[in-house]
């Protein structure tokens, strides 16, 4: 046999039998990759020699990628260059500029405070400054965007700014060398009363852990007890800083959270390790449809373990792990690559095959039949027929299916109209401009240097309150009494607060506003029967 086949014939089947190959894969699966590329390549030619008008191939590209991208979840996103410098800002936890939280009202800028340190804090630059003139080119009628091209830059360069100080008959002049400034994660970090603490967290970057570490313990000097911690509207984040902050507080050894994607190497599992000092402080988690990801994770592990509570309204659902793909332009893309479980094993992505407008909007239209009274930790009475049942440690029910669902559901307060124009006209913010300007040298010599005395001795008086309802009716907005009557304590709750920013920083703008926060309210309220209500078995 050996000797009838010649060279030819070897060659002739070889080449036979690799034909055939080829033919059978596009028969099984379609048009290969390399055919699409070819398809995609001739369609970006085509339109760039014969479209109507002069095109842009980059911006075709780009929304091509963006397209396609869009079409795997909502989650899977296309980074352009120009917005990767704020994205690594975002997520490394700092960027370098002069150091100042500004906001611009009436073609003004206007400093909400500095950052405490930074370059402008160390120059004397205060709270309510407006900023008139850059680089001596006048600075009216910038747009946030173009606040921060002319405000940041590398650290150790130059900037000059004329400021326009209450007071103050001439403007000031200030030459600001821009430095390295952190971007906090960590909002708040205070005592609301003897025994409680409260830790607000917007988000999971590089230093949220080091962060809320130092806040928890610096709490835990003053004497804190228990503790709140508010995750509503945190979208979320690095997982690996999620899963070190839920370590603080979950017993050694359980897991946290586990990861599974089609791609076997990001499959991953993460088991608290720590063995700290908080593993039975008592604790209460906030979370609302802002609540995402990291944040998911979090409140997930908590409640799996019967570790605390958690209250507020149900998270948004996002239940997908993204590794970012940086390309050689400059961009990136984010790519989902796995999905993630609380401990129970739930996963806790919504669905989303309505699309991404539809899904985004479902997260905050998400209705739980629970009503607040006594009841609040009997299962669920909505139709959860649909929903996997999980199991805590402890015996509670939980569902998957679409976001963590609180143990104590509270809804947040819904405003009237007058609260909607007000707010949405930033007239409060305006309003304590002027304010400020006539009060806060008295108010800074009286509760400058003491926090709790401000929480405990300031209230906005019916004066106060009826001064800011004639400048809310001199801006065009209607007051009716009605309205009045059910937004009067937030109103004043957000005067107060931002006088409380202007004296204390973010410390002072929430001390005060948790005085009517319904959520955090109830919160507090639950701590005398914590233990009980998170080891009682519910039949």
């Amino acid at each position: 046999m050996k000797r009838r086949i010649s060279i030819p014939m070897v060659i002739f089947l070889v080449v036979t039998a690799m034909f055939i190959g080829t033919q059978y894969n596009n028969l099984i699966s379609g048009d290969t990759i390399y055919e699409q590329m070819k398809k995609f390549t001739e369609v970006i030619s085509l339109t760039e020699r014969y479209y109507v008008e002069e095109v842009d191939s980059k911006e075709l590209v780009e929304n091509a990628v963006k397209g396609m991208l869009n079409s795997l979840d909502p989650h899977s996103v296309y980074i352009p260059v120009d917005q990767m410098q704020r994205v690594q800002e975002e997520f490394r936890g700092s960027f370098e500029g002069i150091g100042i939280q500004f906001e611009i009202l009436r073609d003004t800028i206007n400093v909400v405070a500095p950052v405490s340190g930074g370059p402008s804090d160390r120059l004397g630059i205060q709270s309510g400054d407006r900023i008139v003139r850059i680089e001596g080119e006048s600075a009216i009628g910038l747009t946030n965007d173009d606040v921060q091209s002319k405000l940041r830059g590398p650290k150790g360069t130059k900037v000059t700014v004329d400021i326009v100080r209450a007071g103050l008959t001439d403007k000031l002049q200030f030459e600001i060398t821009r430095d390295k400034i952190p971007l906090y994660t960590v909002d708040a970090s205070l005592m609301y009363d003897n025994e409680t603490g409260y830790i607000r967290v917007n988000r999971y970057a590089a230093t949220t852990y080091n962060e809320f570490m130092e806040g928890l313990d610096e709490l835990y000097e003053q004497g804190m007890k228990r503790l709140v911690l508010d995750l509503r509207n945190n979208p979320g984040g690095y997982l690996e800083e999620a899963f070190k902050m839920a370590d603080v507080f979950i017993p050694s050894g359980k897991k946290i959270v586990y990861t599974q994607g089609r791609n076997p190497q990001f499959n991953e599992e993460y088991r608290a390790t720590s063995g700290s000092r908080y593993e039975d402080l008592p604790l209460i988690i906030l979370i609302n449809p802002g609540s995402a990801s990291a944040s998911e994770i979090v409140s997930g592990a908590v409640q799996d373990w019967d570790r605390g509570l958690i209250v507020g309204e149900r998270s948004f659902g996002k239940g997908l792990v993204q590794r970012q793909f940086d390309l050689r332009d400059g961009s990136a893309f984010r790519l989902t690559t796995a999905k993630y479980f609380t401990p129970s094993g739930r996963l806790i992505q919504r669905p989303y095959d309505k699309g991404a407008e539809a899904y985004r909007m479902e997260a905050w239209h998400q209705d739980v039949d629970r009503e607040e009274d006594e009841d609040a930790f009997e299962p669920l009475e909505a139709d959860t027929s649909e929903q996997p049942v999980y199991y805590t440690d402890g015996g509670r029910i939980v569902y998957g299916g679409g976001g963590i669902t609180p143990d104590v559901i509270v809804r947040s307060s819904r405003w009237t109209e007058l609260g909607t124009r007000i707010i949405s006209k930033n007239l409060i913010r305006l309003f304590h401009s002027h304010y400020m300007e006539r009060e806060g040298q008295r108010l800074q010599d009286r509760y400058g240097d003491d926090l709790e005395k401000f929480r405990s001795e300031f209230t906005i008086t019916n004066e106060h309150f009826n001064e800011f309802l004639e400048f809310v009716r001199e801006n065009d907005v209607t007051v009716k009494e009605e309205h009045v009557e059910k937004d009067q304590a937030f109103l004043k709750s957000f005067l107060k607060s931002e006088i409380g920013r202007a004296l204390h920083g973010d410390n002072g703008f929430y001390v005060s506003r948790l005085e009517s926060d319904e959520q955090f309210q109830r919160a507090v309220s639950l701590f005398p029967e914590l233990q009980r209500l998170i080891t009682e078995e519910i039949e």
